[in-house]
C-alpha cells in the first residue's frame, strides 16, 4: 500500500498496524484499488468523496501561522518597488492576455531597474566568460577569445573542483576578491585595498543587510538607530523594519538638486537622540531614487560629521558608474576618506557596496556584488564571516560576473575594442535619456524635475489638486498613490509613488526609470504629459 502511495486512516489503519504486529515478517493483505481510468489518476466513488470531505472537515483546525502570530517585524516590512502598484500592473497584463479591452495594448513597467527586461543588451565578454565558466568544454571552441578564456580558467581553478557548482568560501572566491582589491585601487588613483576586507555579496542588497544586521542592538532609549536618506531606497526602510531598528531620516534639499547638507544631518541626530541611539549613516550617491551625484566637498562634510560623531558610515555606490551631468564625477567615499589623512583614515568605519545589476552591466539576475569593510574590529570581523557562512555563500555564478564587472578587457587584449563600444554605447544612450526626461517633465505644468545627474531614475515632484487629495482618501490610499492607480489604469505605465520612498509632508512624486529605449521612453512620457492634463482638469 504504501509503494501505491495510499494514506489509510482510522479503523481500517488500526487493524492492519495490528495484523502486521501479531504476524511479524508478513505483509498484510493489500485491498484492491479501483482500476486508473488513466495512468495517474483514480475513480473514488461519491460516498468516499463524501467521507473524505467530512474527515478533512473534522481534521480542520486553527492555523498556526497566522497575521496576529506571525513575526510583527516581518509585517511591518514595506518594499513599495514591488508593491500593491506592481500587483495591480500584473493583474492588468492577465486581463489584457484574455483579450480584455483597455485604452492600452501593454504594460510598460517602468516601476524597477531591471535593464535587460527593459531591452538593454548584455555586455558580450561578461557573457562569454560566465558561459566558458558553466559549460568548460566551450574552453576548446574557437568560437570564444582567448582573454575571455584566460579569466573563466582562472575563476574555475579558483572553484572547488574546477566547477562554477561547488560552494565557494562564504567571503567569496579568493582570486575574485583580489580582482576586486585591484580595481578599487585603479578606480581610487592607487589608494590601497585589502581583499581581506573585500566580501564578496548575493547583490549589494544582502551585504547592506548583513551589515545592518550586526550593528543593531540595544533596546528602549539604546536601539540602534539607523540614519537614511529621505528620499531613499525602500531596501534600507525595510531592512529596518525587520530588524526592529530605528528609522532616522534626513531630507534631502529638493530645491538644491537633492543635495546632502550636514545642518540637515546634524538636526535629524540631536533629534534621534532623545529616543535612540543614533550610530548608523547610510549615503546613496549617485542618489536614488533622486540622481543627485555628490561633490567632492560634500563627501568630506559628510565624512568628518560621521568621525566627529562616531557613526559608521554605509555607502551605497552601486551606481558609481552611472554619471551624466556635466561638471559632475563619481567620488568613492573610501579615496576621499583615505585623502581627508590618518585620523579619518584609521578611524572612521566605512562599507562601501557595489553590484553586477546596475551601471552599465543590468546583470540584476546574476545577483552579484561586494562589500568592502574597513576599520572593522578584529573580533567583529570574525563575527560578520560567522554571519556570512550561515548562508554558505554567494551564486557562484554572480561572483563570476562580479569579476568581469571589476576585471575587465584591457587595451591589447582582443575583446577590447568590442568591450568598450558596447560599454560607452549603454552609458551615452542613458545619458541621452536623463537628458530627455528631464526636459520632457519640465515642460509639463503641475510637474518639476530635477537634472537627472546619475543612476537611471527620475523622481518628479507633481501637484496634486486638492479634490484628488480628497478623492484618494475617500479610496484609503495615499494622494500620490492614488495618481500613480490611475495612471496605470489609463495608461498601462506603471511606476512608483512617491510615499514608497519618503518625501517631505505636502509634496508628492513618483519614481520612473529612464530604461526604456529612446522611442518608447518618448511615448511614455507624451502618456504621462497628456494623462496629468487630464488629471489636472477632472480635478480642478
Amino acid at each position: 500500500a504504501a509503494s501505491l502511495g495510499v494514506c489509510r486512516g482510522g479503523r481500517e489503519d488500526m487493524a492492519l498496524r495490528r495484523a502486521a504486529s501479531l504476524a511479524p515478517g508478513r505483509q498484510p493483505p493489500c485491498p484492491r484499488l479501483p482500476r486508473p481510468a488513466r495512468e495517474g489518476t483514480v475513480r473514488w466513488s461519491s460516498a468516499a468523496e463524501a467521507s473524505a470531505v467530512k474527515l478533512n472537515e473534522k481534521a480542520s483546525r486553527e492555523k498556526i501561522l497566522t497575521l496576529e502570530s506571525m513575526n510583527p517585524q516581518v509585517k511591518a516590512v514595506e518594499y513599495a518597488v514591488r508593491g500593491p502598484i506592481v500587483l495591480k500592473a500584473g493583474e492588468i497584463e492577465k486581463e489584457l492576455r484574455k483579450g480584455i479591452k483597455k485604452p492600452f495594448t501593454e504594460v510598460i513597467k517602468a516601476n524597477i531597474g531591471d535593464a535587460h527586461a527593459m531591452g538593454q543588451r548584455p555586455i558580450t565578454f561578461l557573457r562569454q566568460v560566465v558561459a566558458l565558466c558553466t559549460y568548460p568544454n566551450l574552453l576548446d571552441s574557437p568560437s570564444f577569445p582567448e582573454d575571455a578564456k584566460k579569466r573563466a580558467r582562472r575563476i574555475l581553478q579558483g572553484c572547488g573542483g574546477n566547477s562554477l557548482g561547488s560552494y565557494s568560501a562564504s567571503q567569496g572566491i579568493n582570486c575574485i576578491r583580489e580582482d576586486v582589491a585591484s580595481y578599487i585601487k585603479r578606480r581610487d588613483g592607487g589608494v590601497p585595498a585589502d581583499p581581506d576586507n573585500i566580501y564578496l555579496t548575493t547583490g549589494a542588497s544582502d551585504g547592506i543587510a548583513t551589515i545592518l544586521k550586526i550593528l543593531v542592538s540595544g533596546g528602549g532609549k539604546s536601539r540602534t538607530g539607523v540614519m537614511i536618506p529621505i528620499p531613499q531606497y525602500p531596501l534600507y526602510s525595510a531592512a529596518i523594519s525587520e530588524l526592529d531598528a530605528i528609522q532616522v531620516n534626513y531630507y534631502l534639499d529638493e530645491e538644491n538638486c537633492w543635495a546632502l547638507d550636514v545642518n540637515e544631518l546634524r538636526r535629524s541626530l540631536n533629534e534621534a537622540k532623545a529616543y535612540c541611539n543614533p550610530k548608523v549613516l547610510c549615503i546613496i550617491n549617485p542618489g536614488n531614487p533622486t540622481g543627485q551625484v555628490q561633490n567632492r566637498k560634500c563627501i568630506e562634510d559628510v565624512i568628518h560629521f560621521a568621525w566627529e560623531e562616531k557613526l559608521f558610515l554605509l555607502a551605497d555606490e552601486v551606481y558609481q558608474d552611472n554619471v551624466y551631468s556635466e561638471g559632475c564625477q563619481f567620488h568613492s567615499f573610501k579615496k576621499i576618506l583615505y585623502e581627508m589623512g590618518p585620523e579619518y583614515y584609521n578611524n572612521v568605519e566605512l562599507a562601501s557596496f557595489h553590484s553586477t545589476s546596475k551601471g552599465y552591466m543590468g546583470e540584476c539576475g546574476y545577483r552579484g556584488g561586494y562589500m568592502e569593510v574597513i576599520n572593522l574590529h578584529p573580533e567583529i570581523k570574525g563575527q560578520l564571516v560567522k554571519l556570512l557562512s550561515v548562508r554558505l555563500c554567494p551564486p557562484v555564478s554572480g561572483q563570476a560576473a562580479m569579476d568581469i564587472v571589476v576585471n575587465p578587457p584591457v587595451p591589447g587584449e582582443e575583446s577590447y575594442s568590442q568591450f568598450i563600444k558596447e560599454k560607452e554605447s549603454v552609458l551615452n544612450n542613458l545619458a541621452k535619456k536623463a537628458k530627455l526626461t528631464e526636459d520632457m517633465f519640465n515642460k509639463v505644468p503641475g510637474i518639476h524635475c530635477n537634472p537627472l545627474q546619475g543612476a537611471m531614475y527620475a523622481f518628479p515632484r507633481i501637484f496634486i489638486p486638492s479634490k484628488a487629495i480628497e478623492e484618494a482618501k475617500v479610496h484609503k490610499m495615499a494622494p500620490d498613490m492614488f495618481y500613480c492607480m490611475k495612471l496605470l489604469e489609463e495608461t498601462g505605465i506603471c511606476v512608483v509613488p512617491g510615499s514608497g520612498f519618503g518625501q517631505r509632508e505636502g509634496s508628492y512624486h513618483f519614481r520612473m526609470t529612464i530604461l526604456p529605449p529612446v522611442e518608447k521612453l518618448k511615448i511614455l512620457l507624451e502618456k504621462v504629459k497628456d494623462f496629468h492634463i487630464k488629471f489636472l482638469e477632472k480635478y480642478a
